[in-house]
């Protein structure tokens, strides 16, 4: 009866010691199918293709846009319009993240609950917001070296343009305009991503606010500030844009009275270096900028 217990007990521990070595390997497995396991990311703006781009993070789909898209990247499936993305598109490449801005949160609408998508919305309002989100997706997705080496290059960039303005007792005076394809243009104030460029290089917004980044344009409110730069942001259809502004500064004879005109200091802001949000190329972006208010030489 005894050596039947000590059987059984023997049994049962034998039991217990394969169970406990299941278990670990169990867990061992499953660490390394999640280690192995690749997100899949849906980026919907070319800023934040910028930005996997300089984390070297793998996507599954970007949007449809004529800019330069990066070679690793090149034949990734497109999933349309930053403004308008296929909610169809994007379900059928099963993503494990969806990206897009805050500032086109309003784009993703009713399709995108059918789908059971819910898009991250990334802060891209300032140089500052980009740090601190290029600082989240490198923790997020084990890109720290990746994401320390491209916000040392936006410091060092910010270093530069703030030395050069510092040679110079009066900050230069400086109107920032965005284009609205088909439409006129509005005015940027020091809360806009541009304004923003320009207070880092140095200038003064002639448009300040605690809340706005874009308002109304004012002719007798530029003209009085008759600012000694114009820049003006030409991110979406810019060929059409860059036309109604040339026409706009040619019918209206305010402009003409602009020291920025007089002294031909008008300057024409493009992607892939500038955009209405923050992105990836802001170091080449807040050079040129430094350089337009404090040329080389003044």
């Amino acid at each position: 009866m005894k050596s039947s217990r000590k059987i059984a007990i023997v049994a049962i521990a034998v039991i217990a010691l394969i169970g406990a070595i299941g278990g670990i390997f169990a867990i061992k497995s499953n660490r390394q199918a999640n280690s192995n396991s690749k997100p899949r990311i849906v980026a919907t703006t070319y800023a934040v293709v910028q930005i996997a781009d300089k984390l070297k993070l793998p996507l599954v789909g970007i949007p449809t846009t004529e800019n330069q898209i990066p070679s690793r990247y090149q034949h990734i499936t497109k999933v349309g319009s930053p403004m308008s993305p296929s909610a169809e598109k994007i379900a059928n490449l099963h993503p494990t993240a969806v990206y897009s801005v805050d500032v086109l949160k309003d784009q993703f609408g009713k399709s995108f609950k059918e789908q059971h998508i819910t898009p991250h919305f990334l802060n891209l309002s300032s140089v500052t917001a980009l740090e601190e989100t290029v600082t989240q997706m490198g923790n997020r997705y084990d890109r720290k070296a990746e994401a320390t080496a491209a916000i040392d290059e936006i410091k060092d960039a910010t270093a530069k343009a703030k030395k050069k303005a510092a040679k110079h007792k009066q900050p230069v005076r400086v109107l920032v305009i965005m284009g609205l394809p088909g439409a006129s243009y509005m005015i940027a104030t020091n809360k806009s991503y541009v304004g923003n460029l320009v207070s880092l290089a140095g200038g003064k917004n002639v448009f300040n606010s605690n809340t706005q980044e874009y308002m109304q344009p004012n002719d007798e409110a530029i003209k009085k500030a008759n600012p000694q730069v114009i820049l003006r942001l030409e991110h979406a259809m810019p060929d059409m844009v860059t036309r109604q502004f040339n026409s706009e500064f040619k019918s209206d004879p305010m402009w003409k009275q602009l020291s920025a005109v007089k002294n031909k200091r008008v300057h024409d802001l493009q992607e892939p270096d500038f955009d209405a949000t923050a992105n990836m190329r802001v170091a080449t972006a807040l050079d040129k900028v430094s350089n337009w208010l404090y040329p080389s030489g003044e």
